[in-house]
């Protein structure tokens, strides 16, 4: 594995070794520029098993998917790639510097942030120990696999309106309001449209594969759960260099234009940081488009150099 640290310079430094972030560093690397990866190696789906929805790859391992991404960036002799963690970042002459956990630091002449983001759960005992296992965010990318059994909506708030409204093509719903918010007359009516079922009894935790125990007692055996986390960017890197955020349904995230470019010249962002929400196959197509758009961006500024 090749490593650099204190003040190598490099045509482009991706911070993020997750889907996104390879997917960039595989653009790169394939135009031939000096790329360093920075990865602390905490993906936000360590925690699901298998990975869905991402074509050619559909139920193949999550962690076999990103190994196999870092083995095949890894070939590539123009790529050096660093186990750590970015701990700051700031602008520096025509580039940027990026200050590493163990003090070392390391320069180039663009940034592509890809550090994801972190979700925060409603506190439910049992429910932790049971994300991306039998509780999840993504429909697309787990409610085939519940075989249209019961499905649990574990209410947030307002939001898990969209939850309950989806899930009926992928089981028998019932939203959990526990005591998150009170649907009004027409979210009702939609409710009852899509044949979903509404338990206000709040709960109490979660036990066995995803059964669920309400206060009073009650036991609903579920084949799965959705719940709406809400998030935050997993690193300061962004707000430290300026880049513009949007406030999202879930949580802030980073602006980017169409070509994934921040608000802050020589920064571009993908990823679940940088969209509203996200999955795998968002990832990396993300992670390709900032990737070729920094390739071009450097392109263009020799042009005008010239």
């Amino acid at each position: 594995m090749k490593t650099r640290t204190d003040h190598a310079e490099f045509d482009v430094i991706v911070v993020g070794g997750s889907y996104a972030g390879l997917s960039a560093a595989l653009q790169l690397a394939r135009a031939r520029r000096r790329v360093l990866v920075i990865d602390a190696g905490r993906r936000r789906n360590r925690h699901a098993h298998r990975s869905h929805g991402f074509l050619t790859q559909d139920g193949s391992e999550a962690a076999a998917i990103a190994a196999d991404g870092r083995a095949q960036l890894q070939a590539y002799d123009n790529v050096a790639w660093a186990r750590d963690t970015a701990a700051g970042a700031a602008a520096e002459g025509d580039g940027f510097r990026v200050t590493l956990s163990d003090g070392g630091s390391v320069c180039g002449s663009r940034l592509v942030l890809a550090m994801g983001v972190v979700d925060t759960l409603p506190p439910v005992e049992g429910l932790e120990e049971r994300w991306g296992k039998s509780a999840f965010h993504c429909p697309y990318c787990h409610g085939y696999e519940l075989n249209e059994g019961d499905i649990g909506v574990l209410a947030t708030g307002e939001l898990s309106m969209h939850h309950a409204l989806m899930l009926p093509d992928w089981g028998r719903v019932t939203l959990l309001l526990n005591d998150a918010f009170e649907p009004n007359a027409a979210q009702l009516a939609s409710l009852e449209r899509r044949g979903v079922t509404l338990e206000r009894t709040p709960v109490a935790r979660i036990e066995g594969e995803a059964e669920v125990v309400l206060r009073d007692g009650r036991r609903l055996p579920m084949a799965g759960l959705f719940v709406a986390s809400s998030t935050h960017i997993a690193s300061p890197l962004a707000a430290q260099l300026g880049c513009a955020l949007e406030q999202g349904p879930i949580g802030d995230f980073v602006w980017t234009d169409e070509q994934k470019a921040s608000s802050v010249p020589g920064v571009f962002c993908c990823g679940d940081m940088a969209r509203a929400a996200g999955n795998v196959a968002f990832a990396v197509a993300d992670g390709a488009m900032a990737g070729v758009a920094a390739h071009r961006s450097l392109i263009e500024e020799l042009n005008h150099a010239a």
